[in-house]
């Protein structure tokens, strides 16, 4: 099972890294397609929104796995260590929550639009929608190993913003 989660988040930021490449490659091309050659590319604005939206639903749950959502640690860090404990576990239930409520909403609503498509690169709705559906069932997994990982440490965990 570890070694699946570990080729699942190497996956994941490969993936991410190719849409963040895309998503800069695709404006560039835009600009030198027009600039130079006085020819427009033919909805690219739509695909870099799209790229944009893939990237950012996800890599979400490996900036979740790597510590850089807003935590507010800060406020934490005040508490002492039993209710900070307990804080965490209920922010990891409430994320739990929240992300599989946005993985059924997505596949309900993907279920309901399998025949329209997008207006300008025609794509199927499906595939448009389909990185919030995955998105937020890999947040569902990442936020539930922190739960569970937070559930057995028994003690909170300590300050870990990252500014990279």
């Amino acid at each position: 099972m570890a070694r699946l989660l570990a080729f699942t988040r190497a996956g994941v930021r490969a993936v991410s890294l190719v849409l963040l490449a895309l998503m800069v490659i695709t404006p560039l091309a835009q600009i030198v397609m027009r600039g130079v050659f006085n020819v427009p590319l033919a909805g690219a604005e739509e695909l870099a929104r799209y790229f944009l939206i893939s990237m950012t639903f996800i890599a979400a749950a490996y900036v979740t796995r790597e510590g850089g959502q807003i935590r507010m640690e800060e406020f934490q860090a005040l508490l002492p260590p039993r209710p900070r404990w307990l804080l965490q576990l209920a922010i990891e239930l409430a994320g739990i929550a929240l992300f599989a409520t946005l993985f059924v909403a997505g596949l309900i609503t993907i279920g309901k639009n399998l025949g329209n498509q997008t207006a300008t690169l025609e794509m199927p709705f499906w595939l448009f929608m389909g990185p919030l559906v995955l998105g937020s069932f890999l947040l569902v997994v990442e936020t539930a190993a922190m739960f569970l990982h937070t559930l057995r440490r028994g003690r909170p965990e300590d300050k870990q913003t990252v500014l990279t």
